[in-house]
């Protein structure tokens, strides 16, 4: 019993720390140059600063991921229920610390209205990791998952160039491709994959029917965004303008 309170404790330390780290990591970004766009606005200013962050975390977190699954024993994909390791279950520590802090910078900074859905989605990432870190079950599917920030670093870097009108128009031009590759083979496979995968092996209770609403959600929530990807990058004239689309936390 001992034991286990003090793993509790230690999951818990460490993804406080986690939230602090990020935070400290907002701050010395928020002190390097902003774009002269940027600067205008304290809206984008703050959005610039959260971007910053977030990439730094879908690289981190990325490659973490990738390189992680190969430390599983026996191999990841053939026990996404049972398989674990230390570095595995220490960047799903790392991981839900970042989903606080983000999930707090919005929320303080006043952006909950424009930014709700991201609200939604920090809440299930969330809890979703808390359930393996926790439970020490469903580890390597919260690794699969996290193949989703090799995605976010093309993700990321696009909404930077859109929001602070960079002058890189070959570049975003390649990345969009890019983008849309590494949406395919980090965000919309590695879903399709687990969601495939619990369908198939994993009993419907307990934490496993939690984790599989969870993902039924994430499905939802993947393609709502991929739609918006191909509109806003390969249909630009279906989009419609409206006044508050310069406050949207995610540019279409």
């Amino acid at each position: 019993m001992f034991l286990l309170r003090w793993r509790w404790l230690r999951a818990a330390g460490l993804v406080g720390a986690s939230a602090l780290g990020f935070g400290a990591l907002r701050w010395a970004l928020g002190r390097t140059p902003q774009p002269e766009y940027v600067r205008r606005d304290p809206t984008r200013l703050w959005r610039w600063k959260n971007l910053l962050v977030s990439f730094v975390h879908s690289v981190v977190a990325g490659v973490w991921a990738v390189a992680g699954v190969w430390r599983i024993p026996g191999g990841i994909f053939a026990d996404l229920v049972h398989a674990s390791s230390p570095s595995g279950h220490l960047l799903l520590c790392v991981s839900a610390g970042y989903f606080i802090h983000d999930s707090l910078d919005i929320i303080v900074c006043h952006q909950s209205r424009a930014s709700w859905e991201y609200l939604v989605h920090h809440a299930m990432a969330v809890t979703g990791l808390f359930s393996g870190i926790y439970l020490e079950r469903f580890v390597a599917a919260g690794l699969v998952s996290l193949f989703v920030e090799v995605s976010n670093i093309f993700l990321t870097m696009r909404m930077m160039m859109r929001l602070g009108r960079l002058p890189f128009h070959t570049f975003y031009e390649v990345n969009k491709y890019v983008n849309l590759v590494m949406y395919f083979l980090f965000r919309l496979f590695p879903q399709a994959y687990l969601t495939w995968y619990f369908v198939r092996f994993v009993e419907m209770r307990g934490q496993g029917a939690f984790l599989m609403v969870n993902l039924v959600l994430l499905d939802g929530m993947i393609l709502v965004y991929f739609s918006r990807l191909l509109r806003s990058d390969f249909c630009p004239d279906t989009r419609k303008q409206g006044p508050d689309s310069e406050r949207k936390f995610l540019n279409d």
